[in-house]
């Protein structure tokens, strides 16, 4: 493959040597862009998805959309997201860090880590391509909830199956070429305390992908069969049990939140030092906040289930087990909380996005207290609530993470500055849409608005419309947020050797050495570091 790309890199046309140059790349850092671009487009596809949905909920009755095919917009939005947008943009940043922050010349498995980008392409081309087959796309929610996906879902529900296949195998592969560079290319005396945090949340990260993507596999497969081959895993009338599914998806949907959560823990972690110019308050203790965080997401599945009958017993263990969650949780934002006391804070645009994530992510943490409580669940569940709930989860701690982390790196990775005053502007709206979208649907939820459908009671008019409002006014700062880094590629003032003025210590100003692109000699093993 190589030899072949760099016969075609000889040739003359362009064209084709830019092809080859991204297509047969073995370079982490240009597959960590590819990553981000693709996270970055696939973003303005789900958020134009959640725009119309936002539109036909701007007033009560059907609008404009039929309710079957907002139900597959819905679908179709919420997988993207997840899928294709939250999780590749933290590998990419994975890809383009990692090997800096640990003095790694590249990945240790990189023509594997062109095969695992390059899967992905071709999943969501084909998850998004069922909006035009025969019955449309899937229209089960992003949750696929048997009967729903097996008996009742539409043909294109086999190419949802089988897109997300690739995506799981994607997954799995980048998972574990995060975890062979980490412990085997550290640069001697890089000990496994001595890692920046960021690498620390993405070791983690990969252990949970590697042990819950196949359950997704597996869980998927149980529905192609009973679909197409005889069996009945989730058919009452032959023996089996719908309310298995949700057992099964949600062992890997609960470690899976926190997939999507704790890359962006990494990041704050990273750049809250950097503006306070301080060292991270209580080092070891978010190293083992964020383990215990990994090992109890694995026993808290249930509590997506309390409505569907469980024993009280069980009710109550993971009750109590999902309030547990808090207590790590806690301790991270207690610690950047101290890392930030007394510091000689500034708030360039990186460290705004850092404070809104930690601000707004607790917000979310508080409404999941009250959402682990069972008899409050029950009143709570299936209502406007939980959206309000994991949107202040997701969006501050996914998205503003991935953009705090893209305005900090950004000099390091194009050598050009961004402009600060667009920036700022872009945080500051970004905010206050967040804010407007998704904190009325609080009381929407409790005063029992169900989610995932077209129409509503008319009591509900005014809050949906400054939901659709600040949903649209989001969806247009995200346009700020292209041209911004846009701008800052083609022509942003270069950037110095020390970015953030005053700032020491700063982990990415360490030259790294200079990446093997095409690993035709051996990767440097740290074989003599301290482990």
């Amino acid at each position: 493959m190589v030899a072949h790309a760099q016969t075609i890199h000889k040739q003359r046309h362009p064209l084709l040597a830019f092809a080859a140059r991204w297509l047969f790349t073995t370079n982490h850092k240009e597959i960590g862009t590819l990553y981000l671009w693709l996270s970055f487009g696939l973003f303005f596809i789900a958020g134009s998805m959640a725009m119309l949905m936002r539109l036909e909920l701007f007033e009560p009755g059907i609008q404009f959309i039929d309710p079957i095919f907002y139900n597959q917009v819905l679908t179709l939005h919420g997988l993207l997201m997840v899928f294709g947008v939250v999780m590749p943009a933290f590998v990419g940043l994975a890809n383009w860090q990692i090997p800096m922050m640990i003095g790694a010349p590249d990945m240790a498995l990189p023509r594997m880590n062109n095969f695992s980008f390059w899967l992905l392409p071709f999943a969501f081309a084909m998850l998004l391509s069922t909006i035009f087959m025969e019955g449309g796309a899937p229209n089960f929610g992003w949750t696929f909830y048997a009967p729903l996906s097996t008996t009742y879902g539409p043909p294109s529900t086999d190419f949802f199956i089988l897109g997300v296949h690739l995506m799981g195998i994607s997954s799995i592969m980048g998972a574990i070429n995060i975890i062979v560079t980490i412990i085997n290319m550290r640069a001697p005396g890089m000990t496994y305390m001595k890692m920046p945090l960021f690498v620390w949340t993405w070791l983690i990260t990969a252990f949970l992908l590697i042990m819950v993507m196949p359950v997704l596999a597996g869980v998927v497969t149980m529905m192609l069969t009973d679909r197409h081959f005889g069996t009945s895993f989730f058919d009452a009338a032959g023996g089996g049990d719908p309310v298995m599914f949700q057992h099964i998806f949600w062992f890997f949907g609960h470690p899976e939140v926190y997939i999507m959560i704790l890359p962006g823990f990494g990041i704050a972690s990273q750049i809250i030092p950097t503006f306070a110019r301080k060292k991270l308050f209580g080092y070891r203790s978010m190293v083992y906040a964020t383990i215990s965080i990994a090992v109890l997401s694995f026993v808290v599945w249930g509590h997506h289930m309390f409505t569907t009958g469980m024993p009280l017993f069980a009710e109550l263990l993971i009750m109590y087990l999902t309030m547990l969650i808090a207590v790590p949780t806690g301790v991270k934002v207690f610690n950047w909380v101290a890392t930030m006391w007394r510091g000689s804070m500034t708030f360039e645009t990186p460290m705004l996005f850092a404070i809104g994530f930690v601000m707004m992510f607790t917000i979310g943490g508080f409404s999941g207290l009250m959402l682990a409580l069972v008899p409050a669940d029950f009143q709570y569940h299936d209502t406007y609530f939980v959206v309000a709930h994991f949107h202040y989860v997701l969006y501050p701690g996914a998205i503003f993470g991935t953009m705090a982390a893209v305005y900090y790196w950004l000099p390091k990775w194009c050598g050009n500055m961004y402009d600060e005053r667009l920036g700022k502007i872009h945080f500051w709206l970004a905010t206050i849409a967040v804010n407007l979208t998704f904190f009325p649907m609080h009381f929407t939820g409790l005063a029992g608005m169900p989610r995932r459908i077209p129409d509503y009671s008319l009591q509900f008019a005014d809050f949906n419309r400054m939901s659709s409002m600040g949903a649209w006014l989001l969806g247009l700062t995200q346009v700020l947020f292209l041209y911004i880094v846009i701008k800052a590629i083609r022509k942003g003032a270069k950037a110095t050797d020390q970015v953030w003025e005053g700032a020491e210590g700063l982990e990415w100003t360490i030259p790294s050495p200079a990446p093997l692109h095409t690993f035709q000699t051996p990767p440097i093993i740290a074989e003599d570091a301290v482990h």
